[in-house]
This record gives C-alpha cells, structure tokens and sequence, in this order.
C-alpha cells in the first residue's frame, strides 16, 4: 500500500504523525468511516503485537524467576 515512487518518512511513528495532520474536511462521511475502520483495524493489530511481547516477557520473567531461586 505505500507508494514506492515517494519517499519514505523517516523513523518510527513517522507515518502516524503524517496522518494525524492530515485535514479530515476534505474527506466525505463515507471516507471518514472507512477511515475510522482502518484505524481502528490498526489498533487492533497493535494490541495483538502488544499481548504477544507481554505473553513472551512474562514467560521469560517465569523462566528466570525459576533459576535464580
């Protein structure tokens, strides 16, 4: 989805900074709700990622709290 021929922003977050200086008059209502189900679509791949990460630190948590005691 990202426009190879356009250069690419620089650091992490960088395209949801873009986005949120975006003007939203220009978009009709159907947009906007489509957008809003993108967004919310995004969010919800990052709480998976997230409960991912804690599900691994908190085993690696267990496994070391085991050996040290």
């Amino acid at each position: 989805m990202f426009d190879e021929s356009l250069p690419r922003p620089q650091g992490r977050g960088a395209l949801l900074a873009e986005l949120g200086k975006e003007d939203l008059d220009l978009y009709s209502v159907e947009e906007l709700n489509e957008r809003i189900d993108l967004l919310q679509a995004e969010a919800e791949r990052c709480r998976a990622k997230l409960a991912g990460k804690q599900a691994r630190m908190s085993a690696a948590d267990a496994l070391f709290s085991i050996k040290g005691a």
